[in-house]
């Protein structure tokens, strides 16, 4: 009997040892010289909300070291703002800003309509009156 004991403990030391240990270590870098090319990428987006007032946008394209771009935002004075920029290797963001209309203000004799959010309601009990 206890030479089954010892033949079975023996098996069981014999797999845990062949099994493979985890290492929680840093992540190792990959090694092969795998070349993705130069980057390339296109987008554009535009928000117009009538509702609100909001109108701004902006597009950008990149190939290789060379990327252009422009974003825009009517502002609330009126006007339209426009950005363009370009980066070029290591030249940096050189942008151009551009203003198009002219800024409106109101009148200080115009009454201007006020926010006022609306008053805080009571509070509520959430516990039932005692019986």
């Amino acid at each position: 009997m206890n030479t089954k004991i010892v033949i079975f403990l023996g098996l069981v030391a014999l797999v845990a040892a062949q099994r493979p240990g985890y290492s929680y270590g840093a992540p190792q870098l990959d090694d092969s010289d795998e070349d993705y090319g130069p980057a390339k990428y296109d987008f554009a987006w535009a928000v117009k909300d009538d509702d609100s007032g909001n109108d701004f946008g902006h597009q950008e394209a990149r190939d290789g070291d060379r990327t252009d771009g422009s974003y825009y935002v009517y502002l609330p004075d009126g006007r339209l703002q426009k950005v363009t920029y370009y980066v070029d290797g290591d030249s940096g963001f050189v942008a151009n800003v551009e203003y198009e209309g002219e800024a409106r203000y109101p009148d200080s004799s115009e009454e201007r309509p006020v926010y006022a959010p609306p008053p805080p309601s009571p509070p509520r009990s959430f516990y039932g009156r005692p019986n």
